[in-house]
């Protein structure tokens, strides 16, 4: 049954159609002393499909709100035109609330639709003289809604998505991923000129991705989507505004498809790198000419003894005119290239193909993981790990690092190598500490056990994982995405032979996830991954797999 709207959602909806849009023109926002947005101008159109990238605390989530209404900027203007459907990632829940709350909220605009459209169709009936145009705006609005259908849509959108379908069940009790999804179906199912989806992706299973996929590319207006997840990106979005820095420091708007996209940021790269690297060459050469100069001045112009004094003071203007035309060239020299951020750098380990790494004969874990898992890890090896959740991937990966006992079974790691496990989530670290203090307690800790010579260990510089403000921040002020950047330092500073990665896309930029994925291709060490990223399996098809199976019950 529908419900009965309320006096306030009688008012009919304002559509736009074909014009609905949201232009958004220097949009600027700052947060204390730092600008989270810079002059961002962005056009979300009726037919738009963008994707809004780039690293945590780039702003991608503020520009949402921004483009949503819900956030004023500090400079800029947004215009609106049409309705507009906004899924935040975080959903509270007050006091009060249920299932019904949210589905009622959908439901609204197409239930004043119909409501006014039936008295509109009274009052004809009736001969109200003036009910033509009423009824001919509510037949407008309800077929533009596709009213009739929408308390069904939002059902079935509810069945796909794994959502509680019970009205009457408060949002309290329910978790932060269910009630995330009673709210992305209530989101679908109804019909906006424009979505603002903020990572839509969480808390999916394999069939709410796909549905999800399906009713983005079927929508009929808008989107403007914030995601970290590669697949969902490749299927929908056809432009990238990339936040992440540029040599002008002014967000990029790419034309065509995720390929696309990372081509251009790609060649633009290559071109910032090369303009700087010629700039900081020229500066160079201009100092050697000062430093020449300075020296002929000094001993070089001097004439052999004998030489009359007149000759060596008729020289000497020559040199000093030399030497300031020279600090003049210098000092008009400007470097107005910004150094570009730090490309990661994934170390060569330098391990054998072949190598033996680790053996595990017959594991399983009670209650975790059904085994017997049998495996041999050489150098050079690759292994993608699947299954279910609950069926022990994560189990699997803590037994071969050594951090859970097997209650059957055992795992011996070769003489001299070195296993190193990254976990789904960031790993906690002292929030006090840099992360330049923490990588080097880190890699003393692991020379004072007799693992790894100091001069063997991989500077966190040298990694380019972190630039240079994230090396001087303390890990309790950083964003996921550099926490999770660090996890990664760390494993790779000890040069590992073995590298077990847990859901490594988790919190990572697309860019640095493609990066990453082509660092485990060329590896010499050995790499176990274990995932549900669609991308990532896509990537790794053709490695080997151990498909892990839910326990028996």
């Amino acid at each position: 049954m529908n419900p009965t709207p309320t006096p306030e959602a009688m008012a009919l909806p304002v559509q736009a159609g074909e014009s609905a849009h949201i232009r958004a023109e220097d949009v600027t926002v700052s947060r204390g002393s730092r600008r989270v947005l810079d002059g961002v101008c962005l056009t979300v159109s009726a037919r738009s499909r963008i994707a809004v990238v780039g690293e945590n605390g780039r702003g991608k989530t503020t520009l949402l709100h921004v483009l949503a209404g819900l956030l004023t900027p500090d400079e800029g203007t947004v215009r609106r035109a049409g309705t507009v459907g906004l899924a935040r990632q975080e959903l509270s829940a007050r006091d009060g609330e249920t299932v019904g709350t949210l589905t009622s909220e959908a439901l609204a605009p197409s239930l004043a639709a119909l409501a006014a459209l039936d008295e509109a169709t009274l009052a004809l009936a009736g001969g109200d003289p003036t009910a033509d145009d009423r009824y001919a705006a509510a037949l407008d609005a309800a077929t533009r809604l596709d009213a009739w259908d929408a308390e069904r849509r939002v059902d079935i959108a509810l069945d796909a998505l794994g959502a509680c379908a019970d009205r009457e069940r408060p949002l309290a009790t329910l978790s932060v991923g269910q009630r995330y999804r009673v709210r992305l179906a209530c989101l679908l199912g109804a019909h906006h000129d424009v979505l603002l989806l903020d990572e839509p992706t969480n808390h999916l299973d394999a069939d709410g991705l796909g549905f999800l996929t399906r009713r983005l590319r079927e929508h009929d207006g808008g989107l403007a989507v914030v995601s970290h997840d590669r697949a969902l990106l490749r299927d929908v979005a056809d432009r990238f505004l990339d936040l992440d820095p540029t040599r002008d420091g002014k967000p990029r708007l790419y034309a065509g498809g995720y390929d696309a996209w990372q081509d251009s940021r790609r060649r633009e790269r290559e071109r910032w790198e090369q303009d700087h690297e010629e700039q900081r060459a020229e500066h160079r050469r201009l100092k050697d000419s000062v430093a020449k100069a300075r020296d002929r001045l000094s001993t070089g112009w001097r004439p052999e003894k004998g030489t009359g004094k007149h000759q060596r003071q008729s020289r000497a203007p020559g040199v000093v005119q030399a030497l300031k035309r020279q600090q003049e060239a210098l000092e008009a020299h400007r470097i107005d290239v910004p150094e570009p951020p730090p490309v990661p750098r994934w170390p060569d380990p330098g391990v054998r193909p072949g190598a033996p790494q680790l053996r595990a004969h017959g594991v399983a874990v009670e209650g975790r993981l059904a085994g017997p898992v049998d495996l041999a890890l050489d150098g050079g090896d690759r292994l993608l790990v699947t299954g279910p959740n609950g069926a022990g991937k994560s189990t699997l990966l803590a037994v071969l690092a050594g951090a859970l006992r097997p209650t059957d079974g055992e795992v011996r790691v070769a003489r001299g190598a070195r296993v190193v496990r990254v976990t789904q989530e960031t790993a906690g670290q002292d929030p006090g500490l840099t992360a330049r203090e923490v990588h080097a307690r880190h890699v003393g800790r692991l020379v004072a056990r007799g693992v790894l010579r100091e001069a063997d260990a991989v500077p966190l510089g040298a990694l380019g994982l972190l630039d240079s403000d994230a090396l001087r921040t303390p890990v309790g002020r950083m964003s996921q995405g550099q926490r999770r950047r660090l996890d990664l330092a760390l494993a790779l500073a000890g040069r590992p032979g073995l590298l077990l990665l847990d859901e490594p896309t988790n919190h990572l930029s697309s860019a640095l996830v493609d990066e990453v994925t082509e660092a485990v291709h060329a590896t010499s060490a050995a790499v176990v991954v274990a995932t549900h990223d669609r991308q990532l399996l896509r990537d790794l098809a053709d490695w080997p797999r151990l498909e892990v199976r839910l326990r028996a019950r």
